[in-house]
């Protein structure tokens, strides 16, 4: 059971599956005050003006990660949290295996400020705490990069590979019990409960959906957050994006898909049924942790796909807008600037002239040309 207070996802499956039920209870309980708190007054306190859903969202998310960090480093529960404690995991952030972005350390850093304060005016705690590192945040809406014609196909084709298995009934018993190990660890279930079922969950429609969606309509990291069963028009192959859940919030879009993705789309929408996280909410896709996708967790799929298809990102800027940034261009070439604003969903003309250039491959033919 997903659970939320006020829309909002006030304890991960993480946690939920990790702690007992009257810690669980216990944790519950702070989790919702706190959401609550950043809701309604936590930006403003003295003037009850409270942070955007979506950045309330990405601090819950953030500091349940953080209290699992901790739980693992004193091998206890608990709820309290030093400045000590924020700064030792900053350092793990810093010097951890997966190289998390500047974004992501930024992010949990104003995640973990926003738990002290809510700290000193809920609780009258007074021990506050000064990071010692800053941080910067990836300059993602303006990439350095995008995907040529080429790298968008591969990329489409690698959507079907990604987290992929062999056939369940092609596989000998030993191979069979090694695939249940690693399917086991990869959905964090006990070996035993691994069925077909799982192999179907494996090799599922989900992420080519949302990588061939985003080809398509070149959505925003907040957009894949936000985007909802009720966006998808299947019929008429398109997407229907209310004003008040598109990212600049000014009016409605119907942006334009092709077949092939309204196919996956539609197989994906019969098979996301299947899943518990999805019983209470109309998200259209949730991460396993049934949590909304961020610009991390999007970057880190696209890094993926990236190696499926061996497009090399060595002194590359490959964040998710490198999809959208591929969109604008080469649908400006193909059609118009006009077709590019209308499925970028720009509101003014301004913002997509800078798509407006000659892509790199069109630069080298007029080179070859030239002698």
């Amino acid at each position: 059971m997903t659970r939320k207070i006020e829309g909002i996802v006030s304890v991960t499956l993480p946690v939920e599956t990790r702690l007992s039920e009257r810690k669980l209870v216990d944790f519950e309980e702070f989790k919702q005050s706190f959401v609550r708190w950043l809701l309604h007054v936590g930006k403003q306190p003295d003037k009850a003006e409270g942070y955007a859903r979506d950045t309330v969202r990405q601090t819950s998310s953030n500091i349940d990660r953080f209290y699992r960090w901790l739980w693992n480093q004193e091998d206890r529960y608990t709820k309290t949290a030093t400045p000590d404690d924020a700064s030792g995991y900053l350092n793990h952030l810093i010097y951890a295996d997966e190289n998390y972005s500047s974004s992501h350390k930024s992010n949990t850093q104003k995640s973990l400020k926003r738990l002290f304060k809510w700290r000193r005016h809920q609780l009258g705690a007074d021990d506050e705490w000064e990071p010692a590192h800053t941080f910067t945040q990836d300059d993602s809406s303006n990439p350095r990069d995008y995907l040529t014609v080429e790298e968008r196909k591969q990329i489409r084709e690698a959507a079907l590979d990604y987290g992929s298995i062999p056939s369940y009934n092609a596989l000998s018993p030993n191979a069979r019990d090694h695939w249940k190990a690693y399917l086991a660890q990869r959905f964090g279930k006990p070996k035993r409960e691994v069925g077909p079922n799982d192999w179907d969950r494996a090799n599922g429609w989900k992420i080519p959906s949302l990588v061939w969606t985003s080809l398509d309509t070149g959505l925003r990291p907040i957009e894949v957050g936000r985007a909802t069963v009720e966006w998808v028009d299947i019929e008429n192959r398109v997407l229907r994006i209310p004003k008040d859940e598109s990212s600049k919030n000014r009016e409605n879009w119907i942006v334009g898909i092709t077949d092939r993705t309204a196919k996956a789309l539609e197989r994906w929408l019969i098979e996301r049924e299947l899943y518990d996280i999805y019983g209470e909410t109309n998200a259209l896709w949730l991460t396993r942790e049934a949590n909304a996708y961020q610009s991390q967790s999007l970057r880190y799929v696209l890094h993926k796909l990236c190696e499926i298809a061996e497009i090399p990102i060595e002194n590359r800027q490959m964040s998710w807008y490198a999809i959208r940034h591929s969109l604008g261009t080469y649908m400006t070439r193909e059609e118009d600037l006009a077709a590019a604003q209308a499925q970028l969903r720009h509101k003014s003309p301004e913002t997509t002239m800078r798509y407006d250039q000659t892509p790199v491959e069109d630069r080298r033919d007029a080179l070859n040309r030239m002698g």
